[in-house]
């Protein structure tokens, strides 16, 4: 639990970091298409955790088996992705635009980075959570030097394929750390297509819960002002740590709230976790909102003065986020069908408070829809729960009245 926990954190700390240092080398407008191009990434590699990792830590049956599933989930991954990512270089390239050539070296690296990423899942599975810690690591001492000795200024292009092309020491390290217990293994690439695959559940609840408001922001930026897109993805970027806590509870929440008997019990725990992490979520607001200016600037360069105007909208999201995390991880305990339903329902409310905020009030109305649709998800998931507690009360009513 603890090496999977200090993965997360070092995961989540490499995004933090390649963020801030793009900013820091790019200029408002190059750090915006940056941006623009890692949130695409973003919705790509979470369809992948989605399709492929979620489903692959869940596999149960014999030693064999389970290798066997992980060397499939990792040869689907390099499959999928290298053809996603040479379509994507192939349409892109006849394409104008600044835009479009650093989608094209993204189509590029894509393999390198997701295949990276998905051997953190077949280690989970296979029971070697060090040894993700360790090609995490590896990532991040390699990303950092890479992309800090490019020059400032640098175009957008240049350090997506800096950034890609530095997951190769932890993609070879991975490589040999999975050879031993994977080795003579076939190589099934079908099995992640059969039509009872986990992936495909929770690709969609994904799709509808996380995928839509990463491409609200892309729409954004497409159609609307490029600045806005660099100013929101600096804003989450100051709040990236709590994303850590907020997984945190998502991985290890269940198999504690098991530990209660009684249903009020989970809810009660779950709703002081609540309590507790939107007082982080403040109390980290309040942190940002001390810094100097200088400090600021040295951690965003020019992408700090419109983000800091984004810390009550941004910190009141997280907040709400806080509320909603653990709201879903109540109901993945209760009744697990149920999320998929809430996510269809709510996602799109919220993404057209953003794009519906940005016209009414700028990038600061866009923030504060990001915040109104994630308030509103929080609402609806312990709505839920308290709609499914008094379902779960009645029976029990009526068999003491029976027995009475």
């Amino acid at each position: 639990m603890a090496c999977s926990v200090a993965d997360q954190g070092v995961a989540a700390l490499t995004n933090i970091l390649v963020l801030v240092v793009a900013a820091r080398l790019s200029t408002p407008t190059g750090f915006s298409v940056f941006s623009l191009v890692y949130a695409v990434f973003s919705v790509l590699l979470g369809l992948s955790v989605s399709y492929v990792g979620q489903a692959l830590v869940l596999e149960r049956g014999a030693c064999s088996e389970v290798r066997g599933a992980c060397r499939a989930a990792l040869g689907f991954t390099a499959a999928a992705s290298a053809g996603l990512g040479l379509a994507m270089a192939a349409t892109l390239a006849t394409v104008p635009g600044g835009t479009a050539r650093v989608l094209v070296v993204l189509g590029l690296v894509l393999p390198v980075v997701l295949t990276q990423d998905s051997m953190r899942y077949s280690f989970a599975t296979l029971r070697l959570p060090h040894h993700a810690l360790i090609v995490d690591v590896i990532r991040l001492a390699a990303v950092l030097p890479a992309l800090a000795i490019q020059p400032h200024s640098a175009s957008p292009a240049r350090l997506v394929a800096v950034w890609g092309l530095s997951a190769l020491p932890a993609l070879l390290t991975g490589a040999l750390l999975l050879a031993p217990p994977l080795r003579g293994l076939p190589t099934d690439l079908r099995q992640p297509l059969r039509r009872d695959h986990l992936g495909r559940r929770f690709a969609l609840e994904f799709a509808v819960g996380n995928a839509f408001s990463q491409l609200a922001i892309v729409v954004l930026g497409l159609f609307a002002d490029p600045l806005a897109v660099g100013a929101l993805r600096g804003a989450t970027t100051l709040f990236g740590p709590l994303n850590v806590l907020f997984n945190a509870a998502t991985a290890f929440g269940p198999p504690i709230l098991c530990r209660c008997r009684t249903v009020a019990g989970q809810i009660r725990v779950t709703a002081t976790l609540a309590a507790v992490l939107a007082g982080v979520v403040a109390l980290w607001t309040v942190v940002l909102a001390a810094l100097p200016e200088h400090v600021g600037r040295r951690l965003l360069g020019g992408t700090w003065a419109s983000s800091s105007e984004l810390l009550p909208a941004t910190g009141s999201q997280y907040a709400a986020m806080a509320i909603g995390t653990c709201a879903l991880l109540t109901l993945r305990v209760l009744r697990p069908r149920t999320t998929l339903s809430l996510q269809m329902v709510v996602s799109p409310l919220s993404v057209a408070f953003l794009l519906t905020g940005y016209p009414l009030g700028g990038v600061l109305g866009a923030a504060w829809g990001m915040c109104l649709g994630s308030g509103l998800k929080a609402c609806a998931g312990w709505a839920r729960i308290a709609g499914l507690r008094r379902e779960m009360r009645k029976p029990a009513d009526e068999l003491s009245l029976l027995r009475s």
